[in-house]
């Protein structure tokens, strides 16, 4: 059983924008403190035989200016890469392009602060319609995994995955994620009104039902 109230007040979430070449950007940031050296969390992020246990197979080659696959979820190129402190990546899913930064800060020699920055042009039209959350809440359920895998938790499955998604307590885990997502946007400057019709539609499309709090 997971406690999902206690990941989800794990992990700090921050709605913003970056200039990029190509224009401004909107940004999610999103970050949890593992109990596990830096060496380790960057291990378990980079490995392609530790990832599939906690996220998704991955193929390619994972080395700078490498392609990399997640199975059934996105693509891209490793363009930079500075072991074991951060790697930048093109986040490559549905026909569009965007990044993703991983930071990786250790707060003591056994605990570690994952930040992981995910950037998108300002006209993506998940945003439009879904807010931070289009993205937020995968990123939610991505730490989870990882912290699920750095306290032992046996490997995850696609099987479990889905039976897990599909149950009460991960059906919370998206509600929650959400609301807190929209917390986060409403905190950045955008309209209270807005956030929140973003935010239930984000929560409907995990759970089938729209926020309630």
């Amino acid at each position: 059983m997971i406690d999902v109230v206690h990941q989800i007040n794990a992990v700090r979430r921050q709605v913003g924008t970056r200039t990029l070449a190509a224009g401004e950007a909107r940004t999610i940031v999103i970050s949890q403190v593992y109990d596990a050296a830096v060496e380790d969390v960057w291990d378990a992020c980079t490995s392609a035989e530790r990832i599939p246990r906690w996220f998704l197979p991955v193929s390619g080659e994972l080395k700078l200016g490498g392609r990399y696959q997640l199975e059934g979820n996105a693509g891209g190129t490793i363009e930079r890469c500075d072991p074991p402190n951060s790697f930048f990546v093109t986040w490559e899913a549905g026909g569009s392009t965007s990044w993703v930064e991983a930071r990786f800060t250790a707060e003591s020699p056994d605990r570690t602060r994952l930040e992981i920055e995910h950037i998108a042009h300002v006209g993506d039209d998940l945003w439009a319609q879904f807010g931070p959350g289009a993205v937020g809440v995968g990123w939610d359920s991505i730490l989870l995994g990882l912290s699920q895998h750095l306290s032992g938790s046996p490997a995850v499955t696609p099987e479990n995955s889905a039976a897990w998604v599909a149950s009460a307590e991960g059906r919370r885990f998206m509600a929650l994620s959400g609301g807190r997502w929209r917390e986060a946007h409403v905190a950045s400057g955008a309209d209270e009104t807005q956030a929140r019709a973003m935010a239930d539609r984000t929560i409907a499309a995990y759970t089938g039902a729209p926020s309630q709090d």
